[in-house]
């Protein structure tokens, strides 16, 4: 799903939320539903049938396509902050004469 070129001071709205309004406004529809599901199965790590967002129109696949890209790129994020913070933590223990994390 194409975004209109944001006016000025406005960004662009991300996928995530996105789809939370096109859930709300449509919620009665069947895209909404599918598109729900996605994020239920993002989040929760459970399988999730690819084939179903086939069954969106294109501004809806579009969307779903756009989710799993920003959700690909916030766990990349969520890792690194881990990562990060184990880092912190060893370097604290060693500081301290620690051996565990």
């Amino acid at each position: 799903m194409t975004q209109p070129d944001p006016g000025v001071g406005e960004a662009p709205m991300n996928a995530i939320k996105r789809a939370r309004r096109y859930i709300e406004d449509h919620h009665d529809e069947p895209a909404a539903l599918v598109l729900s599901q996605l994020v239920l199965a993002l989040e929760t790590e459970h399988s999730f049938a690819l084939s179903t967002i086939y069954q969106l129109d294109l501004d809806q696949f579009e969307l779903a396509i756009d989710i799993l890209k920003e959700w690909r790129l916030d766990r990349y994020y969520a890792g690194k902050a881990k990562l990060f913070d184990i880092s912190l933590q060893m370097a604290a223990l060693q500081a301290g004469g620690g051996t565990q994390p």
